[in-house]
């Protein structure tokens, strides 16, 4: 299929940054080669590969995307109708439970005053956490226009955008919150690390920051491989395991509160990944007949999903952590 994207016409590579020999986590230069994989959600040219370091188990798109490379794919997946699908998951009343899950978590905390939720989209989380943060002011982050989209339909009270560790971005919200929020948010950032110092400066002292990510040592990535859909190629910069992002968070001087394997899980994997796979063997024309298999699947992710997030197929995880003060 010939690219859409204009910029794409002459290759992909000039959208890369050089590929680094070492891992962007712990420096280490024992890296293998995880999956290879071309863009299966839009089609578009080129193939990306996700390397893995052998000491940390840190996984990472390399050569990774430049800024101009992942801007443009975030474009094409905003303008896109894949954006139309993430939307249904998010508006669902599966979840919308899953958003108010997150939210309960922090019941048992002093109530924010002020809760910044970074990568907020149109601040679906926020609409889900006032059914039982009535008092709290909703504060949204988020690189494109639909923040200021959520602000307007009154979803959050303040709308900022662009990204958290940007320095005129931080120095606007450095030390305004109670809780900062980011929902599989990490995986799209360049630097990780560079993000989380950034969510603890908008923390007050002693404030709460609440993550979900992708679970890179979930059985499902090596069943499914390339279909797995937290890959997520081109636009999953890195999926970092559990211990790496718990051990960073303690060296900034984080308290560990809690670690939970069960309620991130997302009953998608099985359908996504057929998905993935009829879009890249049928015509354009044939998917719509194939959308009744996808539902059949679909409804047997939902069914396995109670014993799934209990096992090693769990495909994602929280932590909450408490800065010092």
């Amino acid at each position: 299929m010939p690219p859409r994207t204009p910029e794409l016409a002459p290759g992909p590579d000039r959208f890369h940054e050089p590929r680094r020999e070492d891992c962007p986590w712990c420096g280490s230069r024992r890296l293998r080669t995880r999956l290879r994989t071309p863009d299966l959600l839009h089609h578009r040219p080129g193939t990306f590969t996700v390397d893995q370091c052998r000491d940390c188990a840190h996984a990472f798109q390399n050569p990774r995307l430049s800024p101009a490379g992942l801007a443009l794919y975030h474009r094409d997946f905003y303008d896109g109708r894949l954006e139309d699908y993430t939307d249904r998951l998010h508006t669902t009343r599966a979840g919308r439970r899953r958003h108010r899950a997150a939210a309960r978590v922090m019941l048992a905390l002093p109530e924010p005053e002020s809760w910044l939720d970074v990568g907020t989209g149109h601040a679906h989380f926020p609409r889900a956490a006032k059914e039982l943060f009535a008092y709290t002011s909703f504060d949204g982050l988020d690189p494109t226009l639909r923040v200021g989209r959520a602000q307007t339909e009154g979803h959050i009270e303040e709308a900022h955008c662009g990204y958290l560790a940007t320095p005129e971005v931080l120095a606007r919200l450095r030390a305004r919150y109670d809780v900062v929020s980011m929902f599989h948010h990490l995986q799209h950032t360049p630097d990780p690390r560079a993000e989380l110092r950034a969510a603890l400066t908008a923390l007050r002292p002693g404030g709460h920051v609440l993550i979900d990510v992708p679970n890179p040592r979930s059985a499902f990535a090596w069943l499914l491989g390339k279909w797995w859909i937290p890959y997520g190629q081109p636009r999953h910069l890195h999926l970092m395991p559990l211990d790496n992002l718990r051990a960073e968070l303690e060296s900034q001087g984080c308290e560990i509160l809690g670690t939970d394997r069960k309620s991130p899980h997302m009953p998608y994997d099985i359908s996504a990944a057929l998905g993935l796979v009829l879009g890249r063997l049928l015509p354009k024309r044939w998917l719509r007949v194939a959308a009744p298999l996808v539902a059949v699947v679909a409804a047997l992710d939902h069914a396995l999903a109670p014993l799934l997030r209990r096992t090693p197929f769990s495909n994602a995880y929280r932590i909450v952590a408490r800065k010092g003060r």
